[in-house]
């Protein structure tokens, strides 16, 4: 999240593309994001999951806040960046084609949790992080962008995803671009 915010006002998104990171949502209260796109003056919310009788119910309420950034000119791109929920297929189909995410592996390899343990496991050579358009089916979207990186003789899971993370702060904000622009 905080790449793209960085990209976006580095790039003048807003300039160039009529785009602008309009909110940042999330649902834990303490999310480091918050904080870091407050202080880029951009507005933020919560909405607890956990005060919502349903998955359905909450994603509900999520869509109507997302709902309010937009106009008729501008309908919202939805970028999920720690966002760590399954979505209900309605909010899915809701934002079909701006619904955007990335995941530490090389899709389809890897979908769910615990990849770069997975990979380690599984003896890849390499690993990496996948943007995606989301689906309803878990991790399976079309594929954006892709970046690879080795997995290292003696990695764990943390040396691993380090590497992965710095490769997805440089593909995602391209990757979001590259929507901007109907690529």
């Amino acid at each position: 999240m905080q790449a793209i915010l960085k990209a976006a006002q580095r790039d003048n998104w807003a300039a160039k593309y009529q785009a602008q990171v309009a909110a940042v949502i999330s649902n834990k209260v303490d999310a480091a994001g918050l904080a870091v796109a407050r202080a880029q003056g951009v507005a933020t919310e919560v909405i607890d999951h956990k005060t919502f009788a349903s998955r359905e119910a909450f994603d509900e309420a999520l869509a109507q806040r997302i709902d309010r950034y937009a106009t008729m000119d501008h309908p919202p791109l939805v970028v999920l960046a720690g966002f760590m929920r399954i979505l209900t297929p309605g909010f899915v189909n809701h934002y079909a084609g701006r619904l955007v995410n990335i995941h530490p592996s090389l899709l389809p390899a890897f979908a769910g949790l615990n990849t770069h343990q997975r990979a380690i496991d599984a003896g890849c050579k390499v690993a990496g992080a996948t943007v995606h358009l989301v689906t309803p089916e878990l991790d399976h979207g079309p594929i954006l962008a892709q970046a690879v990186v080795p997995v290292l003789p003696g990695d764990s899971a943390a040396t691993l995803a380090a590497r992965v993370l710095t490769q997805e702060h440089r593909i995602y904000p391209q990757a979001v671009l590259g929507l901007l622009q109907n690529k």
